[in-house]
């Protein structure tokens, strides 16, 4: 035996291949675990910093749609505006073309008035003409040959018995077209009775007003013996109800009605009931 076996040894026993191994595997095994852990706790850390980051550009992405957004906006509210002032245009030249269109109508009336005034004027000028030329013509007729009595006319002789008749027939005739109206007297509208009173009235004849009174006014006479003249009626002597001149022919002359006027009508076609003669 050994002079030092029985003193104790200071160093440290050796530690078997397999404990070492051991102990190495499990030594790897935690750090394994441990670097398992740090990169998984590195990653969960990371990932608030990644949803850091990109805060700003979710955020410049949404201000940039907002900035479009408004852009657009605008432009439409520039695109009705403009539109309102094209409608707004449109409604007033709308407007103003009716404005036109009535001024323009109502001077075309003024004119085609005023034209048809003239052309009245004119024929009413030719229209007197022609009557002064016929009452020219029948004074000239009616007039008394070499200072003595003109014969008594028969009921067809057209020319006026003195020149007292041809005035009272000069002035119906004058009178020819106006208009017929119930209680006018002149100058321009008569109705019967007014008509024949102031014929009469040209000669100094004055007559009474109403067709009642005017058919009992002279000597009666036949409607077989008439003369140029004349006062013939229609109903009965003194319940007249219309009076006209005999103006010969077979013709008379009255103030007929609101649609004819003063006309010459013949006999036949209305014949009389009586007459008078006052001159």
């Amino acid at each position: 035996m050994s002079h030092t076996a029985h003193i104790p040894s200071h160093r440290k026993p050796r530690r078997s291949a397999s404990k070492m191994a051991l102990r190495a595997g499990v030594a790897g095994g935690v750090l394994s675990t441990l670097a398992v852990a740090a990169a998984a706790g590195t990653a969960n850390a990371a990932e608030p910093v990644t949803e850091t980051i990109e805060l700003p550009t979710l955020t410049a992405d949404v201000s940039a749609q907002i900035a479009q957004s408004a852009d657009a906006t605008a432009q439409t509210a520039d695109s009705y505006e403009a539109r309102a002032q094209q409608d707004a245009a449109a409604v007033k030249a709308a407007k103003q073309a009716a404005k036109d269109q009535v001024e323009a109508e109502k001077k075309a009336e003024a004119r085609k008035k005023a034209e048809a005034k003239a052309k009245a004027e004119r024929e009413a000028a030719q229209e007197r003409a022609a009557r002064d030329s016929e009452r020219t013509q029948l004074s000239t007729s009616s007039a008394p040959s070499g200072g003595g009595s003109s014969a008594t006319p028969s009921s067809n002789n057209s020319a006026p018995a003195s020149g007292s008749v041809g005035t009272v027939i000069s002035f119906l005739k004058a009178q020819l077209g106006d208009a017929y109206v119930m209680g006018a007297s002149g100058p321009n509208a008569w109705d019967c009775s007014s008509l024949v009173q102031a014929a009469f009235k040209q000669v100094g004849v004055d007559l009474p007003r109403v067709s009642q009174a005017q058919s009992t006014a002279g000597t009666p006479v036949s409607l077989s013996n008439l003369q140029v003249g004349d006062i013939v009626y229609w109903g009965s002597a003194g319940s007249a109800y219309h009076v006209g001149v005999y103006i010969g022919n077979g013709q008379y002359l009255d103030a007929a009605n609101p649609g004819k006027g003063v006309v010459i009508q013949d006999l036949s076609g209305y014949p009389a009931s009586g007459a008078v003669r006052v001159l």
